[in-house]
């Protein structure tokens, strides 16, 4: 009887979280990346234990505790609790210190890509004895993944800080544990409990029967590249923990569960160094400037994408996401920019883009070309072109974010490794000089 209502309750669970992850989208307003990766491995997760109820699999009741789910729910409590979640499960690719490629997966980006979350589900007991060296072999710790965690995120800046990291424990953490993850910059969320100094001996044999659980590998799933042990799916237990019966009379230190020092939930507010340059490409000035953009937008034009211009930009206003990004900050634009937006203004500009268009560069700070070292080394293509790097390079030399409607550079600059800080916005053109031909709506 209990293992059935251990099974139904692991069920209702995946069945929860099912819906939690549908839920989290619903509140960003958009599709979270890695969503499809979670749903699947939840699905993965139910389909097991449904395979368990239908009498098809045969585990110990032990084995239910250590599914899978446990992590699987981590993940998605996690992301509950934070705002502006980008992804999930999000894999990076660094650079070891060995010069070799290396992958880690983040389990939650959040707050626009300034906070990663570590979700670890693992109990506060195996944790630390793997810290001290009595785990499995191949187990590796909290300790050495958060140092894998601050590598990568030192390779991955955004805005051009390094991502905030937290480390989200569901199951606890040893005091000694937090306070060397806090002093690394780590920051921890969760209970932090007391350990206790004393003897090796017959007394840990609770203890052990508890981590045996936490350390089943997975048998039917697979180990997902970058993925944790703890990441697993349950199964059977094959090995036994390292015998320490030569060294029963060392002292060592044992987790007291029940004494919590602290508990620490995620922070109400990321502390994010905030980028004060901003670098205006020239879809961003055309943007800016255009009579679409200033609510000359009833019009079905002649030219098929300047009504479509037109619907998107009744349906949302352009100029004021411009304006609050902008709203006290140093603003730059490279000479290339400005150039090729003088030509294109003189050819297709109203005399009402051209008046604005002069006000809005009168505010900017016009800067010789100076791409970056990172952005010399992109190879041309349709989608990146001189131009392009002149202006997206210039920025990054400025450490300043980029404003752009030329979302096909970006990602044409990320495929060969190159990630611009950057703010994308819709396109508007010129078209002022268009609207005597147009059809009033």
């Amino acid at each position: 009887m209990a293992t059935y209502n251990t099974l139904q309750d692991r069920i209702r669970v995946a069945k929860e979280l099912l819906e939690q992850v549908d839920k989290i989208c619903s509140r960003q307003g958009r599709e979270v990346e890695g969503r499809a990766k979670l749903c699947s491995k939840l699905r993965a997760e139910l389909k097991f234990l449904q395979k368990v109820e239908a009498g098809k699999v045969v585990i110990k009741e032990s084995h239910l505790q250590s599914t899978n789910l446990t992590h699987l729910r981590a993940i998605v409590e996690s992301a509950e609790n934070l705002e502006n979640v980008l992804s999930v499960l999000h894999v990076f690719t660094y650079e070891g210190p060995d010069g070799q490629k290396q992958t880690l997966v983040v389990d939650v980006v959040a707050n626009g890509g300034h906070t990663w979350v570590k979700a670890i589900g693992r109990k506060a007991e195996a944790l630390h004895n793997i810290w001290q060296g009595r785990g499995q072999y191949g187990d590796k710790s909290v300790i050495r993944q958060a140092e894998d965690f601050l590598e990568a995120s030192q390779q991955q800046p955004v805005q051009y800080s390094n991502p905030h990291i937290i480390f989200a424990f569901y199951n606890g953490v040893s005091s000694p544990m937090a306070d060397k993850l806090k002093e690394m910059g780590i920051s921890v969320r969760g209970d932090i409990v007391a350990v206790n100094t004393m003897l090796e001996g017959g007394e840990e044999e609770e203890e052990e029967e508890e981590e045996e659980l936490d350390d089943i590998e997975d048998k039917h799933g697979g180990v997902e590249e970058g993925q944790d042990v703890e990441n697993d799916f349950l199964v059977e237990e094959e090995e036994d923990a390292d015998d320490d019966s030569d060294d029963a009379d060392l002292m060592h230190t044992r987790v007291d569960r029940d004494t919590i020092v602290a508990s620490l939930a995620f922070p109400t507010e990321v502390k994010v160094d905030v980028c004060n340059r901003v670098n205006l490409d020239i879809t961003t000035l055309i943007t800016y400037v255009s009579s679409l953009s200033h609510g000359n937008c009833h019009f079905k034009f002649k030219e098929v994408v300047l009504t479509e211009q037109a619907a998107q930009e009744r349906q949302e206003k352009v100029l004021p996401r411009l304006e609050e990004f902008m709203k006290g900050k140093e603003l730059f634009a490279c000479h290339s920019a400005v150039e090729d937006f003088r030509v294109i203004l003189d050819t297709l500009g109203g005399p009402g883009e051209k008046s604005r268009a002069e006000e809005l560069l009168a505010r900017l700070k016009v800067v010789p070309d100076q791409p970056s070292e990172r952005t010399n080394r992109l190879v041309a293509s349709s989608k990146v072109n001189r131009r392009s790097l002149m202006i997206f390079g210039t920025g990054d030399t400025l450490r300043a974010i980029t404003m752009t409607a030329n979302s096909g550079f970006v990602r044409a600059a990320a495929n060969q490794g190159v990630r611009f800080s950057v703010f994308i916005h819709q396109p508007r053109a010129l078209t002022e000089g268009k609207e005597w031909r147009a059809t009033p709506i």
